[in-house]
């Protein structure tokens, strides 16, 4: 059941007209900009302290999208570049050794120690102990790892220089020990390093064990070569609607039904507490159990933060990406004095999301004021002039429910960095030793709850198995969302989810 007249509530794709109705109140949006019909822009809210837009090519969406034959119903198409903001400067992601060569991020030193690491990650096996240099990434923390920082199981090498002090307080010669690290990275490399790579949004990241932060950068590596496109992302033609649409037609194939423009949707609950239906217009349709987003249980949930989004549509690509048709730009934390990262998207007609000759470019940040049009001003400075701009945010909640008690799951919308030492990029382990797995079309029926609704949060499976769902965040890649897609799955049925799929068995489309 949907009050809306349109498939995926949150995560749906607008046509321009129906835009204009959304943030301005009329149908009426200016001829210069195109038929409306040939519009299809994402409502999503991930890209700002979280950012959802993009699927990395290998990652854990593709391999779902996979198991579930949905992908029967799409057509995907990569993303042509990955970029990072620097000094006010927007810079290619390097992920390679090569490209860390030829990066004009760092400075010839900096860039021979960035190949040195990007090698060791590259080359790192978990199941192979030569490939770890004698490092225990469960004990080594990220920042360990990378910074000139001492640990003690970091092999040190101790260099003794003479050198004669002649001061006010003793003369003589004085011994100068430099303790020299396996990796000792710049600041500004590892902040573009952790953010652009690794993909976290804050520095929490750099305490934890590393393990989980050499993963992510894996992951980035082996999606970027996946197409051996300019960057690590996939995008779906006619914008990300398309997701929740495409589960529709394959839960219609077993006998789902979806209801739309049904107003006034209650949620109805026995002497016990416990669901029993959901009521409209008069008319109840019993069941068992509930799966919602916050609005349909507002007093089950709470306010956990504010993301803060840029909706622009442009005549031209974002500048200095090398006339990228479709990009991202993720603007770490340190560069804008914020507590979390700020993201930039922006996808075109080459994706079918705009008329020939339009772009439509989205901002997000984590809401850190009540002013989002000056939060989001240096990544709305980044595009140039726009033809139109609609500024918007939206809240954030958790669910404060007993789903056990009441059998209601309710999508969340909470933010924040992994703390654990496992994380999304080990699920697959677990799933191997596990339950049986939910059919196809059981599985689409959770994803548009969460992907309207997610956070760009990596649990632990502890933690996956433990908490609640959460709703939206301003990231614009699907990873943390996958994570909510597989909480909710395990804790309405009881099972883990086996992602051991081919994924040779997807493609992005060709140019």
């Amino acid at each position: 059941m949907d009050r809306n007249d349109y498939y995926g509530g949150e995560s749906t794709s607008l046509n321009l007209v129906q835009l204009w109705k959304h943030f301005k109140g009329n149908d009426k949006p200016p001829e210069q900009l195109g038929t409306s019909r040939e519009y299809n822009v994402d409502m999503i809210p991930k890209a700002c302290k979280f950012n959802l837009f993009f699927m990395m090519a290998n990652g854990s969406l593709v391999r779902i999208l996979i198991h579930t034959g949905v992908t029967k119903y799409l057509n995907f198409k990569a993303v042509d570049g990955s970029y990072v903001y620097k000094k006010k400067k927007i810079y290619k992601v390097p992920a390679t050794d090569v490209e860390a060569l030829k990066s004009p991020l760092m400075g010839l030193f900096e860039k021979r120690r960035a190949r040195k690491f990007f090698i060791y990650v590259q080359d790192y096996d978990e199941n192979d102990p030569k490939s770890h240099e004698k490092l225990d990434l469960n004990k080594v923390t990220a920042k360990e790892l990378i910074s000139c920082v001492s640990h003690p199981y970091f092999p040190l090498k101790s260099f003794a220089l003479p050198l004669t002090y002649y001061g006010s307080q003793f003369t003589g010669p004085v011994l100068l020990i430099f303790q020299c690290r396996k990796y000792g990275l710049e600041d500004d490399t590892i902040d573009f390093i952790g953010h652009a790579l690794a993909l976290h949004n804050e520095d929490s990241y750099l305490a934890q064990p590393a393990l989980n932060f050499v993963k992510r950068m894996k992951l980035y590596a082996e999606s970027l070569a996946r197409f051996q496109g300019g960057s690590p992302y996939i995008y779906p033609l006619y914008g990300l609607g398309e997701l929740p649409q495409a589960f529709a037609r394959l839960s219609a194939v077993y006998g789902g039904t979806y209801m739309l423009n049904k107003p006034e949707c209650k949620v109805e609950f026995d002497g016990d507490g416990k669901v029993i239906g959901v009521t409209s217009e008069g008319e109840t349709a019993k069941c068992n159990k509930v799966v919602c987003d916050p609005s349909y249980l507002s007093d089950k949930v709470k306010k956990v933060g504010k993301v803060a989004r840029a909706v622009c549509v442009m005549s031209h690509p974002i500048p200095d990406t090398n006339d990228s048709h479709s990009a991202q730009v993720i603007l770490p934390q340190k560069q804008l004095g914020r507590k979390s990262d700020m993201y930039v998207f922006c996808c075109s007609y080459a994706h079918n999301v705009a008329p020939k000759g339009k772009y439509i470019a989205f901002v997000s940040a984590e809401a850190e004021t009540d002013n989002p049009e000056q939060e989001l001003k240096p990544g709305v400075d980044l595009l140039g002039s726009v033809d139109e701009i609609f500024y918007d945010t939206y809240d954030r909640y958790v669910p404060t429910n007993d789903h056990q008690a009441d059998n209601c799951f309710i999508s969340a919308e909470e933010g924040g960095s992994h703390g654990g030492s496992e994380s999304l990029w080990e699920v697959d382990v677990y799933w191997d030793e596990c339950l049986e797995v939910l059919s196809w079309w059981e599985i689409g029926l959770l994803i548009p709850f969460v992907v309207g609704l997610s956070s760009y949060r990596y649990l632990s499976v502890r933690e996956l198995l433990a908490e609640s769902w959460k709703s939206y965040d301003s990231t614009t890649h699907f990873e943390t969302t996958v994570i909510d897609v597989m909480e909710m799955y395990t804790k309405i049925t009881g099972k883990v989810l086996d992602l051991s799929v081919d994924l040779s068995a997807a493609s992005a489309a060709e140019e």
